[in-house]
């Protein structure tokens, strides 16, 4: 049965003119048929990574930009003239009701506000549209339900933003894991620290949106209606609920790694705390948090361990770092190396009458993660735009297909949960919600 808040969803997509279970459009696109794809948001993270990725790969793997939504007027002209200095003519819709009536896309790459994506996905599959969306994919359950449920109904082909699954580095890591070699997961550290006061900030573009120049009530979607802010609009992921902050940005890659290389669909439990300590810009999602989650088994303990991961926008040292530890060593997603740091020495196995665990040295292929830049960008974003590429042609699972997206937002809201409440967070299998403090978690 429907929650009250799934039947919200679903009444804000129909009043987006894309209500679910509508007849879809889907194009039957032959071997060599060129795949059309449309721009569902303009924004920094397209234009800064996912339009040159796909750009680089647009002539070899025969697709092309046909069309784009946006409802801010300022991004539909500014796109239209940097396409059309690439040669490219693109059709301009104000929303994506309007962009999927025309029928002139096959796909569309999605990359909106992070409270948008699971619906907006939603949006594009129920039309006949695969897609790419970028991550998180939801920060509520109820709107990842609406999601997923769209997606293995229509069957179309969805990746994820999660271009560390597409890293060879990473890759590499999660044959290595699963070889048996490493030995039991114990621990695993993750860190994301920089020292930016702007970072998600644009008090260059903020007083340029005007109200009467967009589209605010479809922007909100189904966020509880607030009267219009251009801050929220331009630097959403400072503001709850219209983002989780740091969660949603940063965790959401690292925490995937985790999902990926044990099998594990989300953690047992997740504490969490943080706050705004420097940055009091008028932000409501944190500048600093360090959180706790335990994975494993609640039917076998001995399989249980712990995450730990820290963020910070006051400080950068320590960086971007992803540690993994068993008894007999460390995988270092920094350096790229497996070593024995840390391994259960001989002396102190003998004195246990156990044998020394000492793992073997072994270099994983080298792709690193600038902490100041946005996480994608050439090798791994070019690496995952190819993959959905190829699997919208030949219709197999991406690398970071829809169960990736949706156990991401288990965690991610979890720990959201925990900082907004206080409360310890689990996740209730049955009802798929999280639980804190013996509640549900809702915005």
């Amino acid at each position: 049965m429907a929650t009250r808040r799934e039947f919200i969803q679903t009444t804000a997509l129909g009043a987006a003119g894309m209500t679910l279970g509508a007849k879809s459009y889907s194009r039957i696109l032959g071997a060599n048929d060129r795949v059309r794809v449309g721009i569902v948001g303009y924004s920094d993270r397209f234009r800064g990574s996912l339009s040159p990725c796909f750009l680089g790969l647009a002539k070899e793997m025969n697709f092309e930009f046909t069309a784009l939504s946006d409802i801010w007027s300022l991004r539909r002209e500014e796109a239209d003239k940097f396409f059309r200095s690439k040669g490219i003519n693109l059709k301009l819709y104000r929303n994506n009701e309007e962009l999927y009536s025309a029928k002139d896309t096959d796909a569309v790459i999605i990359s909106t506000a992070d409270f948008q994506h699971a619906l907006h996905c939603a949006e594009a599959v129920e039309s006949g549209r695969d897609a790419y969306v970028e991550k998180p994919f939801a920060e509520t359950m109820a709107d990842a339900r609406v999601a997923l449920k769209a997606v293995q109904k229509t069957g179309k082909v969805v990746q994820i933003g999660s271009q560390r699954r597409s890293a060879a580095n990473y890759i590499a890591a999660n044959e290595y894991l699963n070889s048996g070699k490493f030995g039991k997961i114990v621990m695993v550290e993750m860190t994301w620290n920089v020292n930016q006061p702007g970072r998600w900030r644009r008090p260059n573009v903020v007083p340029l949106l005007k109200e009467a120049d967009t589209d605010w009530k479809r922007y909100q979607m189904n966020r509880p209606p607030a009267p219009f802010d251009s801050r929220k609009y331009l630097e959403f992921r400072l503001f709850w609920p219209y983002s989780s902050g740091i969660p949603g940005q940063w965790m959401a890659h690292q925490i995937d790694t985790v999902h990926w290389f044990t099998g594990l669909a989300h953690p047992l439990s997740v504490a969490a705390n943080g706050g705004i300590y420097l940055w009091k810009d008028g932000r409501s999602n944190f500048d600093t948090m360090t959180a706790v989650f335990e994975y494993g088994s609640p039917n076998n303990p001995d399989l249980n361990f712990q995450v730990v991961y820290s963020s910070r926008f006051t400080n950068s040292a320590g960086g971007t770092k992803e540690l993994y530890y068993s008894n007999g060593g460390m995988m270092n997603l920094d350096t790229n190396k497996i070593t024995p740091e840390g391994g259960l020495r001989e002396r102190e196995a003998a004195a246990m009458n156990m044998k020394a665990n000492i793992l073997e040295p072994y270099d994983l292929p080298g792709v690193t993660i600038e902490t100041g830049a946005d996480t994608g960008g050439d090798p791994m974003t070019t690496a995952h735009m190819r993959n959905w590429m190829e699997c919208v042609r030949n219709r197999k699972k991406p690398n970071a297909d829809i169960i990736a997206g949706y156990n991401h937002s288990i965690a991610n809201i979890m720990c959201t949960a925990c900082l907004r409440t206080g409360e310890k967070a689990t996740f209730n299998e049955k009802t798929q919600e999280v639980m804190a403090g013996g509640k549900v978690f809702q915005y």
